[in-house]
């Protein structure tokens, strides 16, 4: 029997996927971004370039969740600098540039 059929991993999350998100969500809503590609699979690439540039915080408790929710200025800092040279990378190389 798989580890998956055993136990429920539905309450693994990674918190920073939340904050890469709505840190994104606040940069495409600035004026210099009113630009950027904004199909899903620009959004979608944007969000894993910046997950891919940012330290995971994974949780899988109650308590974990309390913990994610007290997020320390450097991982504030660090999640906005990865989502805004996500942006700048689909800025600067749009899908119909990369056909």
């Amino acid at each position: 029997m798989s580890l998956v059929d055993e136990y429920n991993f539905d309450e693994l999350i990674n918190e920073a996927e939340k904050l890469v998100i709505e840190e994104l969500d606040g940069q495409l809503e600035l004026p210099e971004n009113s630009d950027v590609c904004r199909t899903e699979d620009c959004i979608l690439d944007m969000a894993a370039y910046a997950l891919n540039h940012v330290k995971p915080m994974y949780r899988a408790t109650l308590l974990g969740r309390l913990y994610a929710h007290a997020v320390d200025e450097q991982r504030k800092a660090e999640v906005e600098r990865a989502v805004s040279e996500a942006v700048l990378r689909v800025k600067e190389n749009p899908p119909s540039s990369l056909d």
